[in-house]
């Protein structure tokens, strides 16, 4: 079992950054591709990005591409989700979740263990 605390949310305005952490528990964070995913009130969770084990490949929706830079740090057990230009349609509770098998990084609601969000609002 793999828990998973994210923290680095807030308040920011349009055009700025933020940096959300995934902090992850147990021995297979080093073995499990991780992903983000967003969710606004009575929407469905939406993928965000997804990082492979080793962190070789990545992946992103359409609307961050080029805005958003997912990592992590397996010697930390800890993931980033790096967040720049800033609008306020990312305003969202963010979600770092991971998954056992190494298989289709983007369908993020096939993933296993889920940290409990963090907050993030873009003013205009």
């Amino acid at each position: 079992q793999v828990q998973m605390v994210e923290s680095g949310g807030g308040l920011v305005q349009a055009g700025g950054s933020l940096r959300l952490s995934c902090a992850a528990s147990g021995r297979t964070f080093s073995r499990s591709p991780l992903g983000w995913a967003r969710q606004v009130p009575g929407k469905e969770r939406e993928f965000v990005a997804a990082i492979t084990s080793s962190g070789g490949s990545t992946y992103y929706a359409d609307p961050v591409k080029g805005r958003f830079t997912i990592s992590r740090d397996n010697a930390k057990n800890t993931a980033y989700l790096q967040m720049n230009s800033l609008k306020p349609e990312d305003t969202a509770v963010y979600y770092c979740a991971v998954r056992k098998l190494p298989i289709r990084y983007t369908r993020i609601n096939e993933y296993d263990y889920w940290g409990q969000g963090a907050q993030v609002t873009v003013s205009s």
